[in-house]
């Protein structure tokens, strides 16, 4: 396709003309048409990005991971192996939705989510938020939120740095944060 300062695979398929200088998108992956994808993004094997995905600058995508139309990643996230969102709530063979009715999912900057986490369409995660490995994502996600299990339940605050903070929301790294309606902020 051509794309500028933009690494693709012989393997990969990259039909969007929306890619960012410094992204890779490796052997098997398949980046549609209409997808948005940042620059230095790093797209793994076999992941799809499906018409309509946003994805920000600086997004790690690993293997197999299946990001549908209408949702939004931020910058700098994380999307583990595996993972995956949804984007219709009431998928029905006979009774199909149409796009337009597809509920959009939010992933604010500096999101991690672990392997085989599954994210229900509708919701957002806040920024800096920690979704474990295998967790299914119901309800939104506030900022620096660790959450893990099925459904997914919170379990601590976590630092922008990656360690879960304790009780007094001072990192060990120097970093200080309050809470507030939509999570940690820090101070």
């Amino acid at each position: 396709m051509g794309l500028d300062g933009v690494f693709i695979h012989p393997r990969g398929l990259c039909e969007s003309e929306d890619v960012g200088k410094g992204t890779r998108i490796w052997a098997h992956a398949h980046v549609l048409k209409g997808a948005k994808v940042g620059q230095d993004c790093n797209i793994g094997d076999c992941a799809f990005i499906e018409s309509g995905a946003v994805l920000g600058n600086r997004v790690t995508v690993k293997n197999a991971v299946l990001v549908w139309d209408k949702v939004h990643v931020g910058d700098e996230v994380f999307l583990g192996p595996n993972m995956v969102f949804t984007n219709d709530m009431n998928p029905r063979v006979a009774f199909k939705n149409p796009p337009e009715k597809f509920l959009p999912t939010v992933v604010e900057k500096g999101v991690s989510i672990g392997a085989n986490a599954t994210i229900v369409c509708g919701i957002t995660i806040g920024t800096q938020a920690f979704i474990g490995a295998g967790a299914v994502v119901i309800r939104d996600v506030p900022a620096h939120a660790l959450i893990v299990g099925n459904p997914a339940r919170q379990i601590g605050w976590m630092c922008a740095c990656g360690l879960k903070l304790p009780a007094s929301l001072a990192c060990s790294c120097g970093r200080k944060y309050e809470k507030g309606p939509k999570g940690l902020s820090p101070i």
